[in-house]
């Protein structure tokens, strides 16, 4: 009888760093993987290495891959891939091309290790889910379903695509909420700059009048009173409050889904992060159904990438519907979030099979409509920077002018 064999354990394969001496006598190093320190010595030894020192690479060496890198850094990347996968360049030279020729050392270190992966028989999907902080797991869906569907240069394309448009939305949305907190930071700085070192001044100038003061004068020259005796306690509670809330918004989700909320009801931007939502909702399922995810998973992943507490409660509130056998426009319908506009055209989507291609056209409308609005706040903000400017300094001026009036109207 045949004796059943033992399954085998699944290869760890490790990364090892080395120096050693090549043919002519030069010293060499790099980094190459394999499951011992002797297999890869006997590896080098075949490519004319002689190999002197050899260290295991360290998860903490691992893990500091990729520090510094940006997200505009992974669109850029997922479109040079795209595009050489388009031309028929296989995807190992791919890596290596890009990795080679980016000036980041840490994009080097990075697709050096995804290639030295794929270079084993690891898929690209597999390799990339290693390193989640660059490579999400919308990303890494995407490219499976490429590998899967075997055609990677497609869906490579679309990635770029996404992440292109998605990055120079977040820079939109960034830019809209920039300018009203420059307005608050400018005014802060100069009312608090008339508090400490102008407002005291004036008040050796009054001394000397012997009259009482307005009320509205004094008013002011207490609160610089108070800013000049107690300043480290005023600047370091706010500094307290503010590390506080980063700590609470980083630690509890609850935080964070109220700071969604309110940062919803903000006016002026609050108009440009509605528009922006909407246009990463319908811009993330137009990609990920495109590419032949299922709609239950495309919701899951437009969820996941709407930023926004109301907006995930809502998607993922239609993906239940969904599941359940409402049709998708429907299923909007009551969240109460989403327009009747998106809704009526993921209708018409629905019934004409072209869904994916609607929810694009909504992601362009959308992505037009936040253009339009930061052009729009940035063409109001300078007029706003100025009434703000005019009615903090103006009313500091007016209180410290109101005792020399009053002093005149006497001699008078």
């Amino acid at each position: 009888m045949a004796v059943a064999a033992k399954a085998k354990k699944p290869v760890k394969i490790l990364t090892f760093k080395w120096t050693g001496v090549n043919r002519k006598g030069k010293k060499v190093s790099g980094e190459t993987q394999g499951e011992t320190a002797n297999q890869v010595k006997a590896e080098m030894r075949r490519q004319g290495v002689n190999i002197t020192k050899i260290n295991k690479k360290t998860e903490s060496a691992l893990s500091q891959l990729g520090q510094g890198i940006k997200p505009m850094d992974i669109a850029v990347i997922t479109r040079q891939i795209a595009t050489m996968l388009s031309a028929g360049v296989p995807l190992v030279q791919c890596l290596q091309m890009i990795g080679k020729s980016n000036e980041k050392k840490s994009i080097r270190d990075l697709l050096s290790e995804v290639t030295a992966e794929v270079e084993t028989g690891t898929p690209l999907s597999d390799s990339l889910k290693k390193h989640p902080k660059y490579f999400d797991d919308l990303y890494c869906d995407l490219v499976q379903a490429g590998e899967q569907s075997g055609a990677l240069e497609t869906i490579y394309d679309r990635i770029a695509i996404y992440k292109e448009k998605a990055e120079a939305l977040k820079s939109k949305i960034k830019k809209a909420m920039f300018y009203p907190a420059m307005v608050v930071l400018v005014a802060i700085t100069v009312t608090v700059i008339l508090l400490l070192f102008v407002i005291p001044q004036f008040e050796e100038i009054f001394n000397g009048f012997g009259a009482e003061l307005p009320a509205f004068t004094q008013f002011v020259i207490a609160i610089s009173h108070t800013l000049q005796s107690y300043w480290y306690i005023v600047f370091g509670a706010i500094f307290i409050a503010l590390f506080l809330f980063r700590r609470a918004h980083l630690n509890s989700e609850n935080v964070r889904n109220k700071t969604d909320k309110f940062i919803l009801k903000i006016p002026v931007i609050n108009t440009i992060l509605h528009k922006g939502a909407m246009a990463r909702f319908a811009r993330t399922l137009s990609t990920t159904f495109a590419a032949g995810i299922p709609l239950i998973d495309a919701l899951q992943s437009a969820a996941g990438a709407s930023g926004n507490y109301v907006y995930r409660s809502a998607i993922e509130n239609i993906r239940t519907e969904v599941m359940a056998g409402m049709q998708m426009h429907v299923a909007m319908r009551t969240t109460g979030v989403f327009p009747d506009m998106v809704a009526q055209m993921i209708m018409i989507g629905e019934e004409s099979g072209d869904l994916d291609g609607m929810l694009t056209k909504v992601a362009d409308i959308y992505e037009r409509e936040v253009d339009d609005a930061v052009d729009a706040l940035t063409s109001l903000i300078e007029p706003m920077i100025m009434v703000v400017l005019g009615v903090v300094v103006g009313g500091l001026v007016i209180a410290m002018y109101l005792p020399i009036f009053s002093l005149g109207s006497v001699v008078g």
